[in-house]
């Protein structure tokens, strides 16, 4: 009897026991103006799902012509709102930013002004965007700089500190860290690389620490062993690169693959290789052939030429094509075609897109 009463009193205590199961709130109907509901209630059950649509000339604020919200625990999944159907949704516009309405929409009319991600420039120069009739005009792109770097390049036995990114700025700095049982040592030898005009200045080497005292002793070179048989004359063998020294520096190139007995160069962007690709270590202690990287662009300096708007030096490959844009002395703006055959630049006349199309400029 008296574990009864017990029970009894702590029911009386904790009422909430009681209605574990029902604690979830229901929700009251929602307020919708210039639309309507399906099906319409003055209470909904916590879960329940509502549809709604908009009267004509309106359209809800989710890109659809109908669209649900949920009860869950007294509050709905999102305020319902029929917005004027010549607004416009925020725009998706890939590498670049703008000022976002905490509405998620904009009345016609409205412009927006987009800036770019680091490393990446308009295209066509166009920064705004304006609503009209539901959609957004002349959308920006953000394309990559002409002026940026890709992904900077891999060195052997090293990695890069800073997190990874797709695009790097004009004058951005990434710096290496070998990894351990190897140095990049002389202090001349830099730890960090820098974009400059869309390329890479030259990286670091890792080379094997030194661990004992003995290699201090070693010559720099290793030498041909003088023998009486006439060998000499004979071409020295091939041996590991370690007893070459350093390894050749290539101008505007660097080491992209390093093994025990050979060397793997490649030219930076907008150069090209020029002799062999692989560099080996001979037994006298001398590199085989080491190949050279040639240019291979030509460039404007926009910020000389009169009819061209000023935007510091652009950078053109053998055989590419380039659009610069012309100073604002036309009704419609025209562009610059600057041309790079075999090292040779052609720089053409102002002329509209028209003219560019039809190969009349």
């Amino acid at each position: 009897m008296s574990v009864r009463c017990l029970i009894f009193v702590v029911l009386l205590w904790f009422p909430g026991l009681l209605h574990a199961e029902s604690a979830a709130q229901p929700c009251h109907a929602p307020r919708l103006d210039n639309g309507y509901f399906v099906p319409e209630q003055h209470m909904y059950a916590h879960e329940s799902m509502l549809t709604y649509a908009c009267d004509n000339k309106h359209k809800p604020v989710m890109e659809n012509w109908w669209a649900k919200i949920t009860c869950q625990n007294g509050n709905w999944s999102h305020k319902p709102q029929c917005i004027d159907q010549k607004a416009c949704f925020a725009p998706t516009i890939p590498n670049a930013n703008y000022t976002k309405n905490q509405d998620g929409w904009y009345e016609e009319g409205y412009k927006i002004r987009i800036t770019c991600d680091t490393g990446y420039e308009f295209k066509n120069n166009d920064a705004t965007a304006v609503c009209t009739n539901g959609t957004w005009s002349s959308v920006p792109v953000c394309e990559k700089s002409t002026l940026a770097c890709g992904e900077p390049p891999q060195i052997p036995h090293a990695v890069i500190i800073q997190g990874y990114q797709e695009v790097f700025a004009v004058d951005s700095e990434v710096q290496y860290k070998c990894k351990d049982g190897y140095t990049m040592g002389e202090a001349k030898n830099k730890k960090s690389i820098i974009c400059i005009s869309g390329n890479w200045t030259e990286g670091p080497t890792c080379r094997p620490s030194t661990n004992s005292g003995l290699n201090d002793r070693k010559p720099p070179f290793a030498t041909r062993p003088s023998t009486n048989s006439g060998l000499n004359d004979s071409k020295p063998s091939f041996t590991t690169i370690d007893q070459c020294g350093s390894p050749p520096n290539v101008l505007d190139g660097l080491v992209v693959e390093e093994s025990l007995r050979s060397l793997t160069y490649k030219c930076n962007s907008y150069y090209k290789l020029i002799g062999p690709d692989t560099v080996v270590c001979y037994s006298d202690g001398t590199w085989s052939e080491v190949p050279t990287c040639a240019d291979r662009f030509c460039s404007v300096n926009t910020d000389k030429d009169p009819k061209l708007i000023p935007n510091g030096v652009t950078y053109i490959k053998y055989g590419d094509t380039v659009e610069l844009e012309c100073k604002d002395e036309h009704m419609f703006k025209n562009f610059s075609v600057a041309r790079c055959t075999d090292g040779r630049l052609t720089v053409s006349r102002c002329c509209n897109r028209l003219q560019i199309r039809t190969n009349t400029c």
